[in-house]
C-alpha cells in the first residue's frame, strides 16, 4: 500500500478573548464572511447545506458537529466538485487562546499557490483576531 503525505503548514494566531466565545462564533458558518473572507464572502443555508461565494466560486462549507475540545475541522467543497479538508483548533490559553489552522498543500498547487493560500489563510485568521478583540 503506498500513501502519500503532503506539506503542511501550521498557521496560527492568539486572540485575546476566551477560548469558548471564539469557538462559538468561528463555529457559525453565517459568521464565515466576517473572520475569512478569503473563504467566502457571503454564506447562506440552502436545505441543509451552508453555500458560500468565494474568490473561486461557489462553495460549500461544512464544519464538524459542535464539540467541547475546540475542534473546528470543515471541508470546503470547490465548485470542480473536489473536497478540501482543512484542519483548525482553537486552543485554550488562559484567559484567551490560539487558533491554529493546518493548511495542507494540494496535489495540484505550486510553491506559489501554496505560499498565496499560505498568506489568504494567515490573513484571514489576522481578519479573526481583529474581530473577536474589538468585541
Amino acid at each position: 500500500m503506498t500513501t502519500t503525505t503532503r506539506t503542511s503548514r501550521h498557521l496560527a494566531i492568539s486572540v485575546h478573548r476566551p477560548a469558548q466565545e471564539v469557538y462559538d462564533h468561528v463555529s457559525d458558518p453565517v459568521n464565515v464572511p466576517g473572520w475569512a473572507p478569503g473563504l467566502a464572502r457571503s454564506v447562506e443555508r440552502v436545505g441543509d447545506r451552508w453555500v458560500g461565494e468565494s474568490p473561486m466560486g461557489r462553495v460549500e462549507i461544512t464544519f464538524t458537529p459542535r464539540n467541547e475540545f475546540g475542534v473546528l475541522d470543515h471541508d470546503v467543497t470547490l465548485p470542480s466538485g473536489q473536497t478540501v479538508h482543512n484542519p483548525m483548533r482553537v486552543l485554550a490559553d488562559g484567559s484567551g487562546c490560539e487558533v491554529v489552522f493546518t493548511l495542507r498543500r494540494q496535489p495540484w498547487m505550486s510553491d506559489e499557490e501554496f505560499r498565496r493560500d499560505a498568506e489568504a489563510v494567515s490573513a484571514d485568521l489576522a481578519a479573526l483576531k481583529r474581530l473577536m478583540e474589538q468585541r
